[in-house]
């Protein structure tokens, strides 16, 4: 009968580290600028070991991963994990910018990608200052019009609250990154509901 024997952590890892399943690859800042690459069809490469056993290191394989955040809204860039097509986690990235600029661009490339969540850089109309509201606003993406059916579709994100996610009545999302980035008129008008 095999039991199963407990592996005492690495003393050298952070604590939150230290139990990290063996088959899931540490990506830091001394990761080799070409773990991460895309394919001539756009998808997201991991070279990593085909085998999950360090100590039978197989060739080097290509495998397709798509990042996910463990925290979207308030640590989109922290605590992020790679997986495989089948959900399998095979890297874990405590910090993206901690990663050379070549991975750390590709990982940001995937999440554009994935997250369409449009900038809001002005606002430029409201039709009401009570809610519902119809917003006249310029994204990121262009001029575009909202809808807000309530104030508690407009969420502050982050330990200071400057940043903020707004969701419209169609369940769009839509960032301001920083609230006194905005200009001052936007800043008015967007005061009136927050």
């Amino acid at each position: 009968m095999n039991a199963l024997v407990a592996q005492p952590p690495s003393p050298s890892l952070p604590l939150h580290l230290r139990y990290l399943p063996r088959h899931v690859r540490l990506l830091s800042e001394d990761t080799p600028a070409n773990t991460l690459a895309y394919d001539a069809h756009g998808q997201l490469l991991l070279h990593a070991q085909a085998s999950g056993d360090p100590a039978h290191p197989a060739e080097p394989a290509a495998i397709a991963v798509q990042p996910v955040p463990a925290f979207g809204l308030s640590a989109p860039r922290e605590c992020l994990s790679l997986v495989d097509a089948h959900g399998k986690e095979r890297a874990y990235i405590p910090r993206l910018d901690a990663l050379p600029a070549p991975c750390r661009q590709a990982i940001e490339t995937a999440l554009a990608l994935r997250e369409f969540i449009p900038t809001i850089e002005a606002i430029t109309h409201v039709s009401s200052f009570s809610t519902p509201s119809t917003w006249q606003v310029l994204t990121d993406r262009g001029p575009t019009e909202l809808h807000l059916n309530s104030e508690d579709d407009i969420r502050r994100l982050g330990p200071e609250g400057k940043s903020l996610r707004i969701t419209d009545r169609n369940s769009l999302q839509y960032h301001v990154p920083d609230v006194d980035a905005l200009p001052k008129a936007s800043r008015k008008l967007l005061g009136r509901f927050i």
